[in-house]
């Protein structure tokens, strides 16, 4: 959903500019402190420091590893058809490896899953990178070899608009790949990138899932069977993703309710719908949220409806998005959301080796076949 990850974390156009929520007393389950837990999408950063601090704060820091993930998955803008899209790319990449650098202690980053078991390992945190558009590829197909270079391992296809490659969740013609957006498939798969085809039209992630050779991931979506959105997945769509081996990531965003407004009984019957259609070997969990709590407050209110404001003009905003509309699963706004949602399941009758499954051991099987390691 992001226009820029880094902007929003920090405060400047979205959400996370106060305080966190913490429940009184974390649920605890040895189980998941053990395991490796993944959002497969998501952003990291500092809400108690100043935007130009690359130093992430110790009370940021403490918050993160808190929260019990082993690895987050982050955006590299742009997304949406901007003038530079290359120069864009280029520059946010540059802003992302200086953050790194200057988090050597805490941070790793993610360029096979060996990367992931290590920070688990040293008590640090995996930084995945990855797109969420190809537009800064186009046809100039090279550049992935050069994102790969850079640290990039995941690229998503579209965005919520049509791109070279095909059509974005929100196109109205629904049009489906293009011959180049098969073309960018191939050598994504031939670089050993993941292919992400979260945001794609209908017909575009339906016919991505049946050309794609590799295992494909739906990083971030909810099921279109419970909730008529664009922005959610069909049912045999989500059944072809499982076919190829890939996983579908169960969203934490106002799509999976109608009426923009979910609570934690909505998230659960949406990843329980995609592990009955899918497989519980293909399903996993993508928030689409910031890997700390989002405040509420007057000032973080003002900021988000600026960032609404700011996506609706630029024409990138899904249905249900707008003023007021928080970008959340309001249940599950804690520091120990992870472990709560994990203990929630748990009394509906999830096994320990499902919820490993679901929490991060699925999506780092992908991520193996991907890169290795």
């Amino acid at each position: 959903m992001d226009v820029d990850r880094r902007t929003v974390m920090t405060g400047a156009a979205a959400v996370l500019a106060a305080a966190p929520l913490v429940a009184k007393r974390p649920a605890t389950a040895s189980w998941y402190d053990r395991a490796i837990v993944i959002d497969a999408l998501g952003g990291i950063g500092d809400p108690y420091s100043p935007d130009e601090q690359l130093r992430l704060g110790d009370r940021a820091w403490s918050e993160m590893i808190a929260t019990g993930v082993t690895m987050l998955r982050d955006t590299v803008f742009p997304v949406g058809n901007s003038a530079e899209p290359w120069g864009d790319y280029q520059k946010d990449v540059a802003l992302k490896r200086n953050i790194l650098n200057a988090n050597p202690d805490r941070l790793v980053l993610v360029r096979t899953a060996a990367d992931i078991l290590k920070a688990k390992r040293e008590k640090k945190f995996a930084w995945l990178w990855g797109t969420q558009d190809s537009s800064m590829v186009g046809p100039e197909l090279d550049r992935l070899g050069q994102m790969k270079k850079d640290g990039v391992m995941t690229v998503q296809l579209t965005y919520n608009n049509r791109n070279l490659a095909g059509d974005g969740a929100l196109e109205p013609a629904n049009a489906g790949l293009s011959r180049l957006g098969r073309a960018t498939i191939e050598r994504i798969e031939a670089e050993k990138l993941l292919l992400d085809l979260s945001h794609g039209g209908a017909r575009t992630v339906a016919e991505a899932a049946a050309f794609a050779k590799r295992p494909p991931v739906i990083s971030h979506t909810g099921a279109r069977a419970l909730a008529d959105h664009p922005r959610n997945t069909a049912d045999e769509t989500i059944r072809a993703v499982g076919d190829k081996g890939g996983v579908v990531g169960v969203y934490f965003m106002p799509f999976l309710t109608l009426n923009s407004r979910p609570k934690g009984a909505d998230l659960v019957r949406h990843i329980e719908y995609v592990a009955k259609v899918a497989g519980e070997d293909h399903v996993g969990i993508g928030t689409d949220n910031g890997v700390l709590p989002q405040a509420t407050d007057a000032e973080a209110t003002r900021k988000l409806n600026e960032w609404a404001a700011q996506r609706i003009k630029m024409g990138i905003a899904a249905p249900g998005e707008g003023l007021n509309v928080w970008p959340m699963v309001a249940d599950y706004n804690s520091v120990d959301r992870y472990r709560r949602l994990a203990a929630d399941l748990r009394k509906r009758g999830w096994s320990e080796a499902r919820l490993e499954k679901l929490f991060g051991g699925n999506f780092l099987r992908v991520y193996r076949e991907a890169w290795g390691g």
